[in-house]
């Protein structure tokens, strides 16, 4: 399963890589990319970890950039 999504309000490059580092060590992550250029968010993953992985994924993107709104693309 792939999600997308828009990170409004990110605006720092490293905390961008950081956050897709993070979000790749996720259990059940086959993939994940942040795009500082264009503020997308595509991560693919296990459908019954989804939920789960979503979660743990706005978690991280909080922690370096707590004024990040995570949207549906």
């Amino acid at each position: 399963m792939t999600k997308r999504f828009r990170l409004q309000g990110l605006g720092c490059a490293n905390c961008a890589a950081k956050m897709e580092a993070a979000i790749n060590k996720l259990e059940g992550v086959k993939e994940a990319t942040v795009n500082f250029m264009t503020t997308k968010m595509i991560i693919e993953g296990d459908d019954s970890k989804m939920p789960s992985i979503i979660q743990e994924a706005e978690r991280i993107v909080k922690k370096f950039e707590p004024g990040v709104v995570l949207k549906k693309a």
